[in-house]
C-alpha cells in the first residue's frame, strides 16, 4: 500500500476541516470534490467569488459541489481580519491601506481563519509562491511553541525498503533554510521529529547526517552539525522526548545496520534512522531529487512544519491528487 493511502485512513478518523484559498484554479476545487468524496477531511472551505469558482468548477467538470465556499472579499470577516492584521503589524510599519491590500491576498485570509480556528489547516501553492505562502505564515501564525524557525519536510515514499525495514522517511530542510546554523538545525529536527509522530505514531529516529562519523573526520563545516546534535540530544533528554539521535553521523551509518555495527557500534540508531537532518539546504534538495528521480521513490512535500497551525505549500505544477496528498497530511498535522 503507498504511504498516503495509509495516511488516509487515519486522516478520515481525524476529520478536519482545511481552508483552500485558491478558488480560482480548477485542480483545486476538483481535489476539494476529492477530498469530501473519499472522506479524508470533514469539510473543505474554498475561497473566491462565484464566478471565480463558477469557472473553475466548470474547467474541473463539477456540477455538484461537495465543499463550501466563501467569497472572502466580500465577507464580514475581510473588515475584521484586516483591523486585526493593522494592529498584529503596526510596530512594523503596517498602515491601515497596506493592511487591506495585504488581506486582499487570499493567502493571508485563509491564514487568519487558521488563526482564529475557523479551520484546522490550509493548502495552497497551485498559484501563490512559496513566499508568499511563507510570508503568510510567519505573519498571521508564527511557530510553535518552543521553536524559533519554521522549517519543511518532504516524505519519501521508498519503493525499495531501507536495510532496516522502513519504507517511509523524512527528509528535512530541503526547501526553507539555505544554510542553517546548529540552533536552526535543532529546531529543524525537533519539528521533523513532530511530523513524524503526527504522520506515523512511531518514535522517531533522528539522524544528524554529514561526510563524517563520529570524528572519523576534522573540518569546519562539522563543527555545527556536531553542535547540533549534541544540543538536540540534550533538550530530548531535558524534556523526556520518545526519539532516539545521533550525529554527526555519514548516511550509510545511519541507514544500514551493519555498516552501523562498524563504523558507530554505539550509536543508538543502530542503522534504523528514519528522520534525516541535512546540514543544508543544497545538500537536502539534492539528495530528495535524486532519491526521487533515480530510486524512483515518492516524494510528498515540502511540508511545513514547526509552525502553530500546519499551512502547506503545493508545486504550482501539482496534480488533483498531489493537492489532496497534501490535505491528507496538513490534517494529520492538525
Amino acid at each position: 500500500m503507498a504511504v498516503i493511502d495509509e495516511l488516509k485512513v487515519r486522516a478520515a478518523k481525524a476529520a478536519k476541516t482545511l481552508v483552500l484559498p485558491e478558488g480560482q484554479d480548477a485542480r483545486v476545487v476538483a481535489a476539494a470534490n476529492q477530498a469530501l468524496a473519499e472522506k479524508v477531511v470533514a469539510k473543505v472551505i474554498v475561497l473566491g467569488s462565484e464566478e471565480e469558482i463558477g469557472a473553475a468548477c466548470a474547467q474541473a467538470g463539477i456540477t455538484d459541489r461537495a465543499f463550501e465556499s466563501l467569497d472572502y472579499l466580500a465577507s464580514p470577516l475581510f473588515r475584521q481580519f484586516a483591523d486585526e492584521f493593522l494592529e498584529m503589524r503596526r510596530a512594523k510599519g503596517m498602515t491601515p491601506e497596506k493592511a487591506e491590500a495585504t488581506m486582499k491576498n487570499r493567502i493571508y485570509f485563509g491564514a487568519m481563519m487558521c488563526r482564529h480556528n475557523m479551520v484546522d489547516g490550509l493548502v495552497a501553492g497551485s498559484i501563490a509562491s512559496t513566499a508568499d505562502m511563507l510570508r503568510a505564515a510567519f505573519h498571521c501564525i508564527g511557530t510553535m511553541p518552543g521553536i524559533k524557525s519554521a522549517s519543511s519536510t518532504f516524505l519519501m515514499d521508498l519503493k525499495i525498503p531501507t536495510a532496516s525495514g522502513d519504507n517511509f522517511l523524512l527528509f528535512a530542510d530541503c526547501g526553507v533554510n539555505p544554510n542553517p546554523d546548529a540552533d536552526q538545525l535543532v529546531d529543524i529536527a525537533m519539528a521533523t521529529s513532530t511530523t513524524y509522530r503526527m504522520l506515523f505514531d512511531k518514535q522517531p529516529k533522528v539522524a544528524f547526517l554529514s561526510f563524517s562519523t563520529h570524528g572519523s573526520a576534522s573540518h569546519d563545516l562539522l563543527v555545527k552539525i556536531q553542535e547540533a546534535s549534541a544540543k538536540f540530544a540534550a533538550r530530548v533528554a531535558e524534556e523526556k522526548l520518545d526519539i532516539l539521535a545521533d550525529g554527526e553521523i555519514q548516511a550509510d551509518a545511519a541507514l544500514v545496520p551493519s555498516v552501523a555495527a562498524q563504523k558507530a557500534p554505539e550509536s543508538p540508531l543502530a542503522g534504523g534512522a528514519n528522520v534525516l537532518i541535512f546540514p543544508d539546504l543544497n545538500a537536502g534538495n539534492i539528495a530528495y531529487k535524486l532519491v526521487q528521480r533515480l530510486a524512483g521513490a515518492g516524494a510528498y512535500g515540502p511540508v511545513l512544519q514547526g509552525l502553530a497551525k500546519p499551512l502547506n505549500d503545493l508545486s504550482r505544477g501539482c496534480s488533483v491528487d498531489d493537492i489532496v496528498a497534501e490535505m491528507v497530511i496538513t490534517a494529520l498535522q492538525a
